[in-house]
Formats: C-alpha cells, structure tokens, sequence
C-alpha cells in the first residue's frame, strides 16, 4: 500500500474545509484523536468542519466543541444543507440551522453551509435546490454570518442568485467563501468583487489540471484560502490515499509555487485569511 508523505517544514496552517467526522474515516479505523495527532505533527493548528445536512451538523458541532484545543488544534464548525441534500430541507431542518446560529459562538459556529448548487449530481431537483440555496442565503444574512458556497457544474444560475442577493444588499459584505473553487477566472473574479473569498484544493495540485492554478494565480492574496476536504480531494504526493486536514500543507506548496513565494508566507497570509473569513483568533 501506498505510504503517506507528511510535511514536515515550520509554517503554521489552517485547513478551512475538513469533514473530519466522515464514515471513512471509521473504515480506515482513523480515530479523530489520529486525524488531530497528525495535524500537530505536520504544522495544522486549525480546522473548520463544516456540515451538509442536519445529521451532520449535529456532528460538527459536537466534534468541535468536544475536540477542541486537542493536541493544540483549534476546531470550529459550520452548520448547513449541502445542494445534494436540499430535498430533506423542511421547517424542522431551518429552525435547527436557526437554533444553532443563535448559539453559534457558544457553540464555535463559525458560518452556514455548505450551501450552494450542484449540477454534476443533481442529486435534488435543481428547482428545489435553488429554493433551499436562497433560503439559507436569507439565513446568513439575517444572522450576519459567513457561508460556504458549493458550486458544481451551475455557474450560470450560482452567480444569476449571488448578483440578485448582491445588487439588493442582502449579501454581507464579506459573505462567505467559494469553497474549491472549479470555476473559471472570469466567475472566480466577480465573486471576488462581491467580497469571497476563494477555497482551493486538492485539485490544485492535480499534473493535468490547467484551470485551477490560473484562478490561483490571477485571485488576490487577501482572497485566499486552502481546504483538504477531507477525507476527499487527497492532494499530490499522495493522491490515492483518504485526504486528512494534516495534507494541506501540499495544497499550500502548490500554491507558493504559483505565487512564487515561500511556503512559509503562503502559509502566514492564508492562515490570517481563514482568521478574517471565519472571525476567529
């Protein structure tokens, strides 16, 4: 089996996307107690875990408040209905996401989501996803937080619903993140201007993706911040394997190539991203 490369350098990061609670962890039998342990060996000192459905949020919640500052790591979570899960959105489901944001700092709720359009699946009905996105769109500008935005392979209808939310001033003026971005420079540039925050991945240092590494290069820095996904999306060297938060250091070397810096500011900028996105020390 394929060993596993670990960064090994000095730089401080923050993995702002990480589903550290998924079932295949339980496969793998990696305890979240592992997953942490090796954050803290390979220079990972925080970690936001967001959600997808109810199920899930309850999960991130718990996790955060539970693991909490083990082996040095801060953890923060987001609660949310991801696009594939917009067909199980009732009232019951939003007074939870309600619930939960009136808590949200006792709680280390940090934003809403994932939230967003996916097209690729379509795994609810577009209409359905659509209403539900602009539900919790409402619900994030009503309690003032940022969220995560999951766009796959509907670009067009995402941004025709953030331009009507942005025009209207019913987006913050930081409103969230584009979490992996897979879109083009143009869209990846307007959602900028909206105030986003733009997430890479995995998938940035992926040999025979040409589109990411040019968003990369032509978004701002104050605009940048990486994400494992895990346990998907696993980055090169170790591609192949479960993706685990302590793998963002390879996101992040990626991206100083492309910058053309350190490894080390790389790191410093967006870690102090993250800080800004999320509001958190």
């Amino acid at each position: 089996m394929k060993e596993p490369v670990y960064y090994s350098g000095s730089a401080k990061f923050f993995d702002t996307h990480a589903h550290i609670y998924a079932r295949k962890f339980d496969a793998d039998n990696t305890t979240t107690e592992d997953i942490l342990q090796r954050c803290r060996t390979s220079g990972v000192t925080s970690v936001l875990i967001p959600a997808d459905n109810e199920r899930t949020s309850r999960l991130a919640v718990e996790m955060a408040n539970k693991y909490d500052g083990f082996e040095g790591v801060k953890l923060y979570a987001s609660v949310g209905v991801h696009p594939h899960e917009a067909k199980t959105y009732t009232e019951d489901t939003e007074k939870y996401l309600r619930d939960c944001l009136e808590a949200r700092r006792e709680q280390k709720i940090m934003a809403l989501g994932e939230i967003g359009l996916d097209y690729y699946y379509d795994l609810s009905e577009r209409s359905v996803q659509k209403e539900v996105f602009e539900k919790q769109l409402e619900i994030a500008k009503e309690y003032d937080v940022p969220f995560i935005l999951h766009e796959r392979d509907a670009t067009g209808d995402c941004l025709d619903i953030l331009r009507r939310f942005y025009k209207e001033g019913r987006l913050r003026s930081l409103p969230g993140v584009c979490h992996c971005c897979s879109c083009s420079v143009e869209a990846a540039s307007e959602l900028v201007k909206m105030g986003f925050y733009i997430g890479f991945d995995g998938p940035l240092t992926f040999k025979n993706n040409k589109k990411t590494p040019e968003v990369a290069l032509n978004t701002p820095w104050d605009r940048i911040v990486i994400e494992t996904d895990s346990p998907y999306l696993t980055p090169e060297p170790n591609r192949g394997l479960t993706n685990e938060p302590c793998h963002v250091a390879f996101v992040c070397q990626k991206l100083a190539e492309i910058k053309v810096v350190t490894i080390d500011e790389a790191a410093r900028i967006t870690y102090d991203n993250g800080k800004m996105l999320y509001g958190v020390n």
